[in-house]
């Protein structure tokens, strides 16, 4: 069973019914500032925090006197952009109390299904966090239509879960847990303390119950908990309405756990592994030692490149005789790294243009 005070890295999901009041459309501030004492003492523990926020809509949808109903496509654009920025400098606001810097990240389907956008927003994500900061991610209803939605933040925090390599996921709910049914219609049902795997037994048993707010029910959480569990990222429903819920939980509130099958690192690896490569690059046997005590490929270790490939695609790597050493993910296009192989980093720059991207393969991406 899972327990957040053991988390590396923890993503946390919040809907827009626990933030915005449904009969007035008003934030629920109290609510807020005390969610972000749970994110201070997570972080002082040494944890790094990623907080998946709705509300924008919810929140522009009161500030232009909206309907409390379906919006049009346009309509709901309009009330994000209203709501997003109130919603990020309530954020920013509550957390700044604690000493946090916060950063607003929007992303879209696109962003996740697209390699290169994958890694930029990977690459980004990470570089906020290794600086102390708290990342608020939403997605950008600002400009996001239909076929390049998520559609539920639940399915959106499972994938900035895999994203970031966290090793826990918290979806704050409107109920404590996963059941058997639907505890507000069933008083028999029965809550699952730990799920190891969701199994067509256990989806059957979900739902599309949701609040007024939320677009998500037990079904978007069951996959979300899939795409988790899959990553090495366990996965807990608890009920967000409690005060500080993250210290709830801490403290041994009623939640469902969703084991995680591996460990982060373990997950991205075997799935970087099981990829088709689009190319390969041979080295030589001076980077080849370097690769196998766990260091990241550098331009000058390359002797050849073959294929067309793009950033982010896989690679064959190659020893100095040929033999397949391992895979990994480019962090250049076939045509640049043709250009820079067998070259120093500082003598880059002048080849590309642009400061060049310290490694062609980092080793997180890269399984030998």
């Amino acid at each position: 069973m899972g327990s957040v005070n053991t988390a590396k890295r923890v993503v946390v999901k919040i809907g827009s019914a626990l933030l915005v009041d449904r009969d007035t459309g008003a934030l629920r501030s109290d609510w807020l500032h005390a969610l972000a004492q749970d994110v201070a003492i997570l972080k002082s523990g040494g944890a790094d925090v990623v907080l998946v926020s709705s509300g924008s809509i919810a929140l522009g949808r009161g500030v232009l006197g909206l309907p409390d109903t379906d919006l049009a496509l346009e309509q709901s654009q309009a009330a994000a952009a209203v709501g997003q920025i109130r919603l990020a400098r309530a954020y920013e606001e509550a957390l700044a109390l604690h000493d946090i810097t916060t950063a607003q990240v929007l992303v879209t389907l696109e962003d996740s299904a697209n390699r290169r956008r994958y890694l930029n927003s990977r690459a980004t994500l990470d570089q906020l966090i290794s600086l102390g900061v708290v990342p608020i991610v939403n997605e950008n209803d600002t400009i996001a239509t239909d076929e390049i939605r998520y559609g539920d933040n639940d399915r959106l925090a499972a994938q900035v879960a895999v994203t970031v390599g966290a090793d826990q996921l918290i979806l704050l709910s409107d109920v404590d847990g996963f059941y058997s049914a639907n505890p507000n219609q069933d008083a028999d049902a029965v809550r699952y303390e730990l799920i190891k795997q969701v199994t067509p037994e256990i989806e059957a048993r979900a739902g599309d119950a949701g609040s007024g707010l939320s677009k998500g029910g037990m079904k978007t959480k069951l996959m979300a908990a899939k795409t988790a569990m899959a990553a090495g990222c366990a996965m807990a429903i608890c009920d967000g309405f409690t005060d500080r819920p993250l210290t709830a939980l801490i403290n041994g509130a009623n939640a469902t756990w969703f084991a995680a099958q591996d460990d982060p690192q373990t997950a991205r690896k075997r799935w970087i592994g099981a990829m088709k490569p689009k190319g390969s690059i041979t080295i030589d046997a001076g980077a080849a030692k370097a690769l196998r005590n766990g260091k990241s490929l550098l331009p000058a270790g390359v002797t050849s490149v073959e294929g067309e490939f793009g950033r982010g695609d896989p690679l064959t790597i190659l020893g100095p005789n040929d033999a397949p050493l391992g895979t990994g993910l480019s962090r250049y296009t076939a045509e640049e790294m043709i250009n820079i192989k067998g070259l120093r980093s500082s003598a880059i720059e002048e080849i590309l243009g642009y400061k060049p991207r310290s490694t062609l393969i980092h080793r997180d991406d890269m399984v030998l």
